[in-house]
């Protein structure tokens, strides 16, 4: 008893009810965008919002019995746990149902699915920081540079062979982890993820021909800089812009043979290169008109016309948000972001004061995780990016992500709270 009450009273409990506050605030969206009068209530189990409640009960659950977990288990299993959801890849690949054209769900029966891919992310983290955390793992060794990136880049690749993009692109967010750890060279690996994108965007709007132009003329007051100042690095220099010509003469080629169809017009819908609101840019137009129909204090609860009468598919999952922008507004869309900021700086300061290496770099794996999949979801539900279909942290309906997300979250409060324990 001594021992539970010391647990309870070391649990950082802001972080707590800011998870408590996002899933109630999901499980009432949730209701709200899949309302049915004949099933009026919220604890209807046949229904999707009634079935979310059991997501949320057993989360709770799971929750509740990883805090009385010795917290020393989930570094000396990091590896064990990895290799278990590695291997759940895998048997996805062979047995997988197939949903939305990507393959990344093993049916269960009862009408229950298992998603691999949304622990794997959770399995990636804790397997980087018991790598990392180890006292003789020098990142400036090539050999721990390989490993580390091994480990992020497997599942990375199982789950973009389930042809699940959007998942796959949040293991991306591990360079955010690496980058605190003083991997070297990943800021110049951030700075050039963003030029490629720029680039990338750039050529699709202006053409090859343009591109090549404006890069010559770059190259040209550069190469003139250089000589005139008789600076040094000018074949590093020339390296860069060789590559920057490389990568627009590939666009092209991979825009129209490496992306599916549907990508590439998702891609110019964004782009405004394609108008077709009635087509591939519907979910994201009626998203749209959803959230600016909220103005500044929304319609209320359940007064949403655009969810009401069902225009936003998806709105239950990866749309979740604009049944936020039109009941709640301005004012309940700012809550809900201003909900995952406040997580997002508690992670990363819990983080930052954590006595092992472990510890911190799990907290920062879980922060760049949420800060991908929320700023990737609003930004789809509000036009920013491209549809890649990922949920909402704790707000979208779904067991597995529901699941994933808590035991993730729960796992660092653990960690969080046994911290003093660590010399």
């Amino acid at each position: 008893m001594n021992e539970r009450n010391s647990i309870i009273g070391k649990i950082d409990w802001v972080t707590v009810l800011l998870y408590l506050a996002l899933v109630v605030i999901g499980w009432f969206s949730i209701f709200s965008a899949k309302y049915d009068e004949t099933h009026p209530s919220i604890f209807d189990v046949t229904q999707v919002y009634g079935k979310q409640l059991i997501w949320i009960g057993a989360s709770l659950l799971i929750g509740f019995v990883i805090l009385l977990v010795d917290a020393k288990f989930f570094n000396a299993f990091s590896l064990w746990i990895y290799f278990f959801f590695l291997a759940s890849l895998f048997v996805v690949l062979v047995y997988g149902k197939a949903t939305k054209g990507a393959t990344s769900w093993i049916d269960l029966g009862a009408g229950v699915k298992f998603q691999p891919s949304e622990f794997a992310k959770m399995a990636t983290a804790l397997a980087l920081a018991g790598y990392l955390g180890r006292l003789d793992v020098d990142l400036q060794k090539r050999k721990n540079q390989i490993v580390a990136a091994l480990l992020v880049l497997a599942p990375m690749a199982l789950v973009l062979l389930q042809n699940d993009t959007g998942s796959a692109i949040v293991f991306v967010s591990f360079i955010f982890v690496l980058y605190r750890e003083g991997f070297p060279g990943t800021g110049l690996v951030m700075v050039g993820g963003v030029t490629a994108i720029l680039l990338f965007v750039l050529t699709l709007v202006w053409s090859q021909t343009v591109m090549y132009i404006i890069l010559g003329s770059l190259l040209v007051l550069t190469l003139t800089y250089y000589l005139i100042t008789k600076k040094k690095g000018i074949v590093k220099m020339l390296a860069i812009f060789a590559c920057m010509f490389v990568f627009v003469f590939s666009v092209d080629y991979a825009f129209n043979k490496v992306l599916q169809e549907h990508q590439r017009n998702r891609i110019l819908v964004l782009l405004g290169q394609l108008d077709d609101p009635q087509g591939v840019g519907y979910n994201v137009h009626q998203s749209k008109i959803a959230i600016g129909s909220g103005g500044f204090s929304g319609k209320g609860f359940l007064q949403g016309t655009q969810t009401k009468y069902d225009f936003v598919p998806e709105q239950h999952t990866d749309f979740i948000f604009c049944t936020v922008g039109e009941e709640g507004g301005f004012l309940g869309t700012a809550l809900v972001v201003l909900l995952y900021v406040a997580l997002l700086v508690k992670i990363i300061l819990m983080a930052e004061r954590q006595r092992s290496t472990f510890s911190r770099v799990y907290g920062y794996g879980i922060a760049g995780i949420l800060f991908v999949h929320v700023a990737i979801n609003i930004g789809m539900a509000i036009g920013l990016v491209p549809v890649i279909g990922i949920p909402l942290p704790f707000l979208s309906y779904g067991g597995s992500s529901m699941l994933a997300f808590t035991m993730m979250l729960a796992i660092f409060v653990k960690q969080d709270a046994n911290r003093l324990n660590i010399l």
